[in-house]
């Protein structure tokens, strides 16, 4: 391993090596893909000689490179696996100072777990917090725009904590508010017609459990997708409870749901309050709980930012662009009133 500094241009280069070429290409990715993802997040260049790697820019963000580059090599060892996910996820973390310690890094690497077939990892630094807060509080607000994970996340922990034996059953709800009178109008029975507002939900779980499990655990009862009307009058006890989408119910279906915990069951609230598709004067019962319960120290609370997209880095720039939008027209109307 070498190290050089050219003072002039202010660039260091380090040069670093892997004890297995063969796996070499998994980590570089397809016509060296991650590669260029990791030189344009973090400014660096990067030159691929074998089984070596030579890595020119600021000295900080060499070292960061260096050092993602070395766990992307790890973990490939173990999984022969890799994702512009994943890639993505760990320059998030690394780039955040706390997380470039070793000691750090084996902190982050504790969070990990197996939902069914997949291995979870955090991929952000609030994906890190929001973890160490659902092992800690049995009851959690996580808002945050689309892409984020919130629902993914809750789903995983949930399976995880099923496959365990922690809790007894899965409950996850979400108010079905686009359907509202409509409902009627849709052909088939109740489940029919909810089904499509529960989508999300089954897509998380298939990921992670295969189609016949998922179907025999929601048969069994241990797996339930209801709609939040379905909550009303039920003590919620040895259980893992997902609302999704919350920032569509009322404060009244809100105090209901909240008040289901029941005794060693765990629940996550997460919701996007920029998404609120509530008819016009009705208050976000997300919104509302949330300052009515921020001072109680046994609830967790986490809101996720736009920088924490981890599904396609194009829905991360997306969102910031609708944020923008959003805040002209918000101070366009303040001056319309004026």
């Amino acid at each position: 391993m070498t190290k050089k500094l050219n003072k002039n241009l202010n660039i260091f280069s380090k040069t670093i090596s892997f004890s297995d070429n063969s796996i070499l290409p998994i980590v570089f990715g397809e016509h060296d893909k991650f590669l260029k993802i990791i030189e344009n997040k973090l400014f660096v260049s990067i030159y691929p000689r074998g089984n070596f790697l030579k890595v020119s820019g600021e000295v900080n963000k060499v070292k960061i490179t260096c050092n993602l580059l070395q766990t992307l090599f790890e973990n490939v060892k173990k999984n022969h696996f890799l994702d512009e996910g994943e890639v993505y996820g760990m320059i998030n973390l690394l780039q955040d100072t706390k997380c470039g310690s070793l000691d750090s890094k084996e902190n982050i690497e504790s969070l990990n777990f197996t939902a069914g077939k997949k291995l979870i990892k955090p991929r952000s630094k609030r994906q890190v917090e929001y973890f160490n807060l659902v092992r800690k509080k049995d009851l959690v607000f996580c808002c945050g725009p689309a892409g984020t994970g919130k629902t993914y996340l809750a789903v995983a922990l949930a399976v995880s904590m099923l496959k365990s034996g922690q809790i007894e059953k899965i409950i996850l709800s979400r108010p079905a508010v686009e359907a509202g009178e409509r409902l009627g109008f849709l052909p088939g029975d109740l489940k029919e017609k909810i089904d499509p507002y529960l989508r999300p939900l089954y897509d998380a779980l298939n990921d992670m459990l295969s189609f016949s499990e998922v179907l025999k655990k929601i048969e069994n009862g241990m797996i339930e997708i209801a709609p939040l009307a379905f909550m009303r009058g039920r003590t919620l006890s040895n259980s893992f409870i997902i609302l999704d989408e919350s920032q569509n119910t009322t404060a009244i279906q809100m105090k209901m749901f909240l008040t289901r915990l029941g005794e060693n069951s765990r629940m996550i609230v997460n919701g996007d309050l920029s998404q609120v598709d509530l008819p016009s004067g009705t208050k976000s019962g997300l919104r509302e709980s949330i300052n009515i319960l921020k001072d109680i120290k046994d609830i967790g609370f986490i809101e996720f930012e736009e920088s924490d997209v981890v599904r396609n880095p194009l829905v991360s720039k997306i969102v910031s662009k609708y944020n923008e939008f959003e805040k002209i027209q918000r101070v366009g109307e303040k001056y319309k009133k004026k």
